[in-house]
């Protein structure tokens, strides 16, 4: 049934301008509200109750069972996680929670719209909860003609060591809500951005712990968010900025400061490439290849001065015509037998390889009257050579890209590598 028709329906029964429905119903849908739970939320509002909702009792289902397609369902389960955020519905503000629920077949997230008072750890039976795709996953819709009840007896789960959202910076994916970790604030910087309610002031900047390093935006500054601060962040949210994972800081984020200073690692995850990219975007990885080739638009550059983006033929794609500033790269292709990945270098790093500053670069090509004679030599001096990388990687329809920190050739013994490799294997 189209939405023209469930509109005209619904204002038929409730005797309201069919118009008006169909703008409620759009409103409701466009952030995912499964279709049932939209209809009978438009019937409340107009003072029909919570009758004419989806035919039937809903199902009982396990975890493993529930399907996006199948309708409502009642579900007994163990509450692994309970996250509280503030989205703008309707044009209002509302707080919503977020989390994970379990039972003896799988795991499953959820939003309740309103708060049913369970907290991580509680086994509880959710009544007529809506069911929606979120990022290819069934996730619960627990809204206002759902019921929820104490179950008196524990739900056994194979994931009670998630109850409560421990986790350290290595394991955290986007999507996660409602977790806790224990950090160290390596970098933090203020700045202001334009927010939902005009000019806002954020904190943003690098968290780590034993395992990794993760950036991190705090939306309601607190003086305790410090470089160096080792802080017990509970109830944080990860989001994915740029293709990596994304630390996020509420309202309702609690800050303990900790005595003891977290430890951190100073070294980066080494992992293959092919490893790194099906991860998806990874922050501080470490890649080890050989440079197949050096791309174009590497060497002698000009950027556009409002957005920083390269400027081709003095023509800005957000800009139109500007006059572009000089600046340096290189777009290194790396591969170690696994997998590809685009190395993207610094003016500094640039420099470093290249053996002399932006200026000698300038001057060697007006010599030359051709610019590429620069990103020739890079070239010269990279292709066939295995390097140490490490930087910021991130994954999209374009391809694999590292934001390089780090660049330097190898030094090891390609024999003891292979050696060892060996030796892997046959274990």
């Amino acid at each position: 049934m189209e939405l023209d028709q469930h509109a005209e329906e619904l204002a038929s029964a409730l005797g309201v301008d069919k118009e008006e429905v169909k703008s409620d119903l759009q409103n409701l849908l466009q952030y995912s509200v499964p279709l049932d739970e939209a209809k009978q939320s438009v019937r409340r509002k107009h003072g029909g109750g919570s009758s004419g909702g989806s035919d039937g009792a809903p199902a009982t289902k396990r975890i493993v069972d529930i399907d996006p397609d199948g309708g409502n369902v009642s579900v007994t389960v163990r509450v692994l996680t309970v996250g509280t955020r503030s989205i703008v519905y309707q044009g209002d503000e509302q707080t919503i929670r977020e989390g994970e629920l379990a039972d003896e077949s799988g795991v499953i997230s959820y939003t309740a719209w309103q708060d049913f008072g369970f907290e991580p750890g509680d086994s509880v039976v959710i009544g007529n909860a809506g069911v929606r795709e979120w990022d290819g996953k069934p996730e619960l819709n627990i809204g206002a003609s759902s019921t929820v009840g104490v179950e008196s007896e524990t739900v056994e789960t194979p994931y009670d060591d998630r109850i409560g959202g421990e986790a350290d910076l290595i394991d955290l994916q986007a999507g996660d809500r409602g977790r806790t970790v224990e950090v160290r604030v390596l970098e933090v910087d203020s700045r202001t951005i334009d927010g939902r309610n005009g000019e806002t002031t954020i904190l943003s900047g690098v968290v780590a712990d034993e395992t990794g390093r993760l950036p991190f935006t705090d939306w309601a500054p607190r003086p305790d968010v410090e470089e160096g601060a080792s802080l017990r962040l509970s109830d944080v949210y990860v989001r994915e900025f740029r293709g990596v994972p994304q630390v996020n800081l509420s309202e309702f984020t609690t800050l303990d400061v900790l005595d003891d200073p977290v430890s951190v690692t100073d070294s980066a995850p080494r992992l293959k490439i092919g490893e790194a990219v099906d991860a998806g975007g990874m922050f501080d990885v470490e890649l080890l290849g050989n440079v197949l080739e050096v791309r174009d638009g590497s060497g002698l550059i000009e950027r556009c001065p409002k957005c920083s983006r390269v400027v081709q033929n003095g023509q800005c794609r957000q800009h139109g015509e500007v006059d572009g500033e000089d600046d340096m790269r290189v777009k290194a292709i790396l591969d170690d037998g696994t997998g590809t990945v685009t190395a993207i270098l610094d003016r500094d790093l640039t420099e470093e390889i290249y053996g002399g500053t932006m200026a000698d670069a300038m001057e060697a090509a007006r010599e030359a009257m051709d610019k590429e004679v620069v990103a020739d030599d890079i070239a010269d001096t990279l292709v066939g050579r295995e390097y140490r990388v490490r930087g910021n990687l991130s994954v999209d329809e374009y391809g694999a890209n590292l934001e390089t920190d780090e660049f330097e050739e190898t030094d090891d013994d390609p024999a003891e590598r292979a050696a060892a490799l060996l030796t892997e294997v046959r274990a």
